[in-house]
């Protein structure tokens, strides 16, 4: 994972913001708190008594943090939209979450937490 993706940038940042700020907001956070969203919708739904297996969580748990922006970049050109592109990345890392990854979920289930 290259530094760019752990601090948050603005013209701004460089006269308001410490490092810890820009890292609480960088992409990094952002993007790993949406992939913990999503396992966490998922156990709920598992719970529930959706058809989820564990071994579909712990594929999740294992790649929480290891996201490939540059295929990120790569789906969003193709969607063009944020959240299906990642989506799409975290699913590279876990085929086996694929098919539940946001399941039932609005763009919203992500955007709103990460972004306040």
């Amino acid at each position: 994972m290259g530094s760019e993706h752990l601090q948050y940038e603005s013209p701004l940042c460089g006269r308001y913001a410490s490092g810890a700020m820009k890292r609480l907001w960088g992409p990094q956070r952002k993007f790993s708190t949406w992939r913990r969203l999503w396992l966490a919708l998922a156990e709920a739904q598992q719970e529930l008594g959706l058809d989820i297996t564990d071994e579909q969580l712990q594929q999740m748990r294992e790649h929480l943090d290891d996201i490939d922006f540059a295929a990120a970049a790569e789906y969003e050109k193709q969607f063009r939209h944020d959240v299906v592109a990642h989506i799409h990345a975290f699913g590279d890392v876990a085929p086996r979450a694929r098919p539940i990854i946001h399941l039932g979920a609005t763009s919203q289930f992500v955007g709103c937490p990460s972004s306040t």
